[in-house]
């Protein structure tokens, strides 16, 4: 690919660097607060020993951030949980067992590719990021055993940019990778100096440069990698050599975003970002509160110089000396410092550091029993609070949504599923997301038409019961169920209600004949006697 070199690529990386630059320093002071030890600013320094933090003196921005990683993992992506489901848009699904059935064996098999793969160990370290500094990076590569493969990048070892569209088509990555790994990983391309080291020293770590984004050249029909829709090329940092130069046909990094910033690359808008202030505050006023206890259980005391070098005794009844002239030891501060307020408060502070992460709403049922609240009044109250965490689940979903389409795509382009007929090349493969945050959204729907069709029918059997007419009950038997999560396969088709339908329509004629015959020979009993038969009732006609 000789249009492409070293030296545009660099170019390219400096100018993402110069806009990462601008929020550099409020994520250094995010992760000092939240994730002091999950950034990396600096490659070189990923090996370098832990520093201390000295910032975080209170547990609580820690606890808020792994409740709210704990129940983003468990509301919205559970592995235990049927938390996705494939439709096609332009298809009945509920009425089509031939692509119903083709849905159901591919989301079972992207379920077992996810869960034999790391993606749900890598979620955890994805949300807390999320939380914190409102974006999180996750790079894609297909793997020969589990189909797929995932790493979640530190925040500061990555820039991206974005196209005219807001989607993010640009990704540079500078990592540290070792002379062993970098042999294995790039064969024949590495430098000579770099494979010499591999073999005297393996673990010796070199920094490389990983530049994604649109390829300027993409040639669509074109079989080679190099044409492709996305160019990735690796560069040997400080040897402006070239260790690869491939394409992709599909982006392999999904960014995870709070928020879809309009003028800016970066998110400014998470709970991390606005839960800060607080944070900052509560560090003060422990400190604070800390000294005003100290006062009290062990405040510094002034007296007479001749009892300098006694020791004070600090068990309770004991004999305190005092000077010649009747002076003793007392406490310097004799203002009582206000430590109940303090600490009402500091309490107050942390409440409000765990409600922008959600916490209350994750933990709504425990805490909502606890002062004797109705089920009535706890669902309202998750509707409420749902309203809050929409947006932000909106914006997981569609990076989820990338994650499931660049799998589906996978699966058909290695072969471990079959492609569907040709009937469905119109219909357009979708993800709907049914976890339980994701149906918590839908409770509204739910109740709805649950009121809905109790106003009918009290309606109806107060005025007209041909009211009940208005009810279109095969329709909201199926809106109900998609609402719900309710399978397509525990729903039977509308075709098979009408064959059922004609079934009983002809079971009543023929049981409306049956008893019309029997009604007949009951008559012709009833004039003939019960001793007629049939000659005797001909002879009385005057028949014979």
């Amino acid at each position: 690919m000789t249009f492409y070199n070293i030296d545009y690529f660099q170019k390219r990386a400096k100018e993402m660097e110069d806009i990462f630059n601008v929020v550099k320093p409020d994520l250094q002071e995010l992760a000092d607060y939240f994730l002091p030890r999950s950034v990396q600013f600096i490659a070189r320094n990923s090996r370098k020993p832990i520093v201390k933090n000295r910032k975080i003196i209170d547990s609580t921005p820690l606890i808020a951030l792994r409740n709210f990683s704990s129940g983003m993992m468990s509301g919205a992506t559970s592995p235990t949980n049927r938390w996705f489901k494939t439709v096609f848009s332009g298809a009945d699904l509920a009425n089509d067992y031939y692509l119903k059935n083709w849905c159901a064996k591919q989301e079972e098999l992207t379920r077992r590719i996810l869960y034999s793969s790391n993606f749900y160990q890598c979620l955890p370290e994805v949300y807390k990021q999320l939380g914190v500094f409102g974006f999180s990076a996750v790079g894609i590569e297909p793997d020969y055993d589990n189909v797929v493969n995932f790493k979640v990048l530190p925040i500061g070892s990555y820039y991206y940019a974005r196209n005219s569209k807001g989607k993010i088509d640009s990704f540079c990555r500078i990592y540290m990778e070792t002379a062993k790994n970098i042999v294995e990983k790039f064969g024949n391309a590495v430098p000579k100096e770099i494979y010499d080291v591999s073999i005297e020293h393996p673990l010796k770590q070199f920094e490389l440069i990983h530049f994604v984004e649109e390829n300027k050249y993409y040639k669509e029909q074109h079989l080679s990698s190099k044409y492709s829709k996305y160019v990735s090329v690796v560069i040997l940092s400080g040897k402006n050599e070239f260790l690869s130069i491939k394409g992709f046909k599909k982006f392999p990094f999904v960014v995870f975003e709070t928020s879809n910033p309009s003028d800016t690359d970066y998110p400014h808008d998470c709970p991390g970002v606005n839960a800060l202030a607080d944070v900052k505050q509560l560090m003060s006023m422990v400190k604070e509160y800390a000294k005003a206890v100290k006062k009290i259980v062990c405040p510094t005391y002034k007296g007479p110089a001749s009892l300098k070098n006694k020791k004070l005794a600090d068990v309770p009844g004991a004999y305190i000396e005092e000077d010649e002239n009747g002076r003793g030891i007392s406490p310097v501060y004799e203002v009582n410092p206000r430590v109940l307020e303090l600490k009402q408060e500091k309490d107050e502070l942390k409440q409000a550091i765990k409600e922008h992460f959600y916490n209350d709403l994750f933990a709504m049922i425990l805490n909502t029993a606890e002062r004797g609240r109705t089920a009535t009044e706890v669902n309202e109250l998750k509707e409420e609070k749902m309203v809050l965490l929409s947006p932000l689940l909106e914006q997981i979903h569609c990076a989820l949504r990338e994650i499931l389409n660049w799998i589906y795509d996978e699966q058909i382009k290695v072969g471990i599923i079959e492609p569907l007929n040709e009937k469905y090349k119109n219909c357009r493969f979708q993800i709907e997301f049914v976890s339980s945050l994701a149906q918590a959204q839908k409770v509204s729907n739910i109740s709805s038409i649950e009121r809905f069709t109790t106003f009918v029918s009290n309606i109806a059997n107060a005025i007209d019961p041909i009211l009940k007419s208005k009810l279109n009950g095969e329709k909201i038997i199926e809106d109900y169920a998609s609402f719900a999560n309710i399978s397509p396969t525990q729903i039977v088709p509308s075709d098979e209600i009408e064959k059922i339908r004609e079934e009983m329509k002809l079971n009543q004629n023929q049981q409306l004949q049956i008893n019309a015959l029997k009604e007949g020979s009951q008559i012709i009993q009833n004039m003939g006697g019960v001793d007629s038969y049939g000659a005797d009732l001909l002879s009385r006609f005057g028949i014979v």
